[in-house]
C-alpha cells in the first residue's frame, strides 16, 4: 500500500504549497511562509518524536525521503509499471487530511484531494528505486502562465471559443514529468580521402586541377543533459521536447515538498529500455560533427569512423511543465494542448480549429470581395 501524506504547517498543520515566485512553502490558513530547509528540520523533528513515542505513529505525516529508508526492496517491486497488469491499472487511495478516497494512475506520485483540495503525495512511488534524484522547481507561477495562455490563445483567430473560456483555463495544470538526463563522453575518428577540384579557363582551354588528401579527424566529445522522457503514457511527446531546453544547473536535490500544490508523475520506462537508442543517437551525431569538421573538400570518400562511449552517466529528474490539454468533439477525438516550460516560459502547442468561424470568415470575405466588385463595377 502507498502511503499518502501532506507536508503540514509547523504553526497550524494546515497544507503547505510551493510557491514559484519566491521559491518558498505557504500556509493558506494562517499565512506562515517558510524556507525548504525550515519544513525539512520541522518534519525531521516530528519523526525524531515519533522514535521516541510509537504511540503517535497513525498521526504521524512522513515525508518521501523518510519513507524510502522505510520501503523494502519488494514495496518497491509493486510499483513497477513495467508489468503488464500495472500500467492501466486506477489505485485507490486515502487522503489524509479528510479521508475521503483518491482516485489515481498508476504513474500518479502527486496529486489533490477532489473534496478538500489538499495536496497529496504519493510516497511509495518516490521511494526506493524510484526516488529522483533532482528537481527543477517551478520558477512560474499559474498566474503568469494563464496569462501566457490567453495571449497565446487570442493571437489565433480560429480556435473554438470554449477552447479558453474559464472551464478550460482552470483545467491549466502544473506538472513535473519523469525524465532520463543524460551526460556522456565520446571518443571518436574520422578517417578519409578528401578530394578537391579546381577548374579555370585560359583562352578556349578549360584546366581541371585535382587534388586528393589523406583526411584523419580524432578527438573528444562531450555531450551534457540530453533529456529524454521517462512515461510511457506521454504519447504527446512535442508537447515536452518542444518547450526545451531546461536550466538543469538549476535542479536541486530531490524534497517531496517541492511537489506540494502541483501534480507529478514517476517513471515507468526504466534506462536500459532506452539505453541502446541513446547510444545510438549519440554515436550518430558524433559522427556528424566529425563529418562537419573536414569542410573545405569537394568530395569525401572511403569514409571510415570509430565511434566509441568512453563514459556514460544517467539521472532521474523531475522537470516542470504546465499543461492544458483539449479533445476535440470530432469522431478521431484528437487531443491538442498547450504546454509552457515551468522555469523558462516557452512556449508551445497544437490548436484545434474552428471550422465554423473559418467558415463564417470565409464566407464574409468573400461577400465582401463581391460587394467591391459590384460597386466598382456600378461605377464602370
Amino acid at each position: 500500500m502507498t502511503d499518502t501524506f501532506t507536508h503540514k504547517c509547523p504553526n497550524c498543520d494546515g497544507p503547505l504549497l510551493f510557491d514559484p515566485k519566491d521559491q518558498k512553502f505557504h500556509c493558506e490558513y494562517c499565512l506562515n511562509v517558510y524556507t525548504e530547509s525550515e519544513v525539512t528540520a520541522y518534519e525531521q523533528s516530528q519523526r525524531d518524536a515519533h522514535l521516541e513515542d510509537p504511540a503517535i505513529e497513525e498521526d504521524l505525516t512522513y515525508t518521501a525521503d523518510a519513507k524510502a529508508d522505510r520501503m523494502n526492496s519488494d514495496e518497491a517491486a509493486a510499483f513497477d509499471d513495467t508489468s503488464d497488469s500495472n500500467k492501466d491499472d486506477m489505485e485507490l487511495f486515502n487522503c489524509p487530511s479528510c479521508g475521503a478516497q483518491i482516485v489515481t494512475e498508476a504513474t500518479t506520485a502527486a496529486t489533490y484531494c477532489y473534496y478538500c483540495h489538499n495536496p497529496v503525495v504519493l510516497s511509495g512511488r518516490l521511494s526506493g528505486t524510484f526516488l529522483p534524484e533532482k528537481v527543477l522547481p517551478f520558477a512560474i507561477e499559474k498566474e503568469e502562465a494563464v496569462e501566457t495562455f490567453l495571449a497565446w490563445t487570442k493571437k489565433k483567430w480560429f480556435i473554438p471559443k470554449d477552447f479558453f473560456n474559464k472551464e478550460q483555463i482552470d483545467k491549466l495544470t502544473g506538472v513535473y514529468f519523469p525524465y532520463w538526463v543524460v551526460d556522456a563522453d565520446i571518443d571518436g575518428q574520422l578517417n578519409a580521402m578528401g578530394t578537391t577540384l579546381r577548374v579555370w579557363r585560359v583562352g578556349d582551354l578549360e584546366y581541371t586541377e585535382t587534388k586528393q588528401f589523406e583526411v584523419t579527424r580524432q578527438g573528444k566529445i562531450s555531450f551534457k543533459e540530453l533529456i529524454k522522457n521517462a512515461l510511457s503514457k506521454n504519447t504527446q511527446q512535442k508537447m515536452v521536447e518542444t518547450v526545451q531546453p531546461f536550466p538543469i544547473d538549476k535542479a536541486r536535490s530531490f524534497k517531496s515538498q517541492y511537489l506540494a500544490g502541483f501534480q507529478a508523475e514517476k517513471r515507468d520506462i526504466e534506462y536500459e529500455a532506452i539505453q541502446q537508442a541513446i547510444q545510438n543517437e549519440l554515436k550518430d551525431y558524433s559522427e556528424s560533427l566529425l563529418r562537419d569538421t573536414a569542410a573545405g573538400y569537394t568530395s569525401l570518400t572511403k569514409l571510415r569512423t570509430d565511434i566509441s562511449l568512453a563514459d556514460e552517466k544517467n539521472h532521474y529528474m523531475l522537470l516542470p511543465i504546465w499543461l492544458v490539454t483539449y479533445r476535440s468533439n470530432e469522431q478521431s477525438k484528437k487531443v491538442y494542448y498547450f504546454a509552457m516550460n515551468g522555469q523558462t516560459g516557452k512556449v508551445s502547442g497544437i490548436l484545434p480549429v474552428s471550422y465554423k468561424r473559418l467558415g463564417l470568415f470565409t464566407f464574409g470575405l468573400f461577400s465582401l470581395l463581391l460587394a467591391l466588385f459590384l460597386i466598382g463595377g456600378w461605377f464602370i
